[in-house]
């Protein structure tokens, strides 16, 4: 099944030089790119798009991290996009992603794991709207 997905290539990947390694992982694996774009978050943007987490112990420091530079936010285009995205990047914590998954190569930590991606259909509606407003 053909949908879209998003995901954001952090802060820390962005400082890293990893953001060609990342998509050049996507367009090998067959998605096409729909959108790109290198933005800051601002604080209010931030907390809009984490808004699902603002009950959560996490949330300041996540919303604090997102905002601390640039990203790269992307919009890709392909069979069972979100699923394989969601495999292809790793747990959240990337001291336990796989090898081989975009967590597991590179990740240093929880919150400075290098990528973010839609969980969801729904997830998906939201975030690109916000990334894109």
């Amino acid at each position: 099944m053909t949908e879209q997905t998003l995901f954001i290539v952090k802060p820390d990947a962005v400082a890293r030089n990893l953001t060609g390694e990342i998509i050049a992982r996507f367009e090998r694996k067959g998605f096409k790119l729909v959108k790109l774009k290198l933005f800051s978050f601002s604080k209010e943007q931030a907390e809009k798009f984490y808004g699902v987490h603002k009950d959560k112990p996490f949330f300041g420091e996540l919303t604090s991290f997102i905002t601390s530079g640039p990203v790269v936010v992307a919009i890709i285009e392909g069979n069972n996009a979100i699923a394989t995205t969601r495999i292809m990047i790793g747990a959240t914590k990337s001291f336990e992603a796989a090898p081989g998954s975009i967590r597991g190569d590179f990740g240093l930590g929880f919150t400075d794991n290098i990528i973010h991606a839609s969980d969801s259909q729904e997830s998906f509606d939201h975030e690109s709207r916000v990334a894109f407003e």
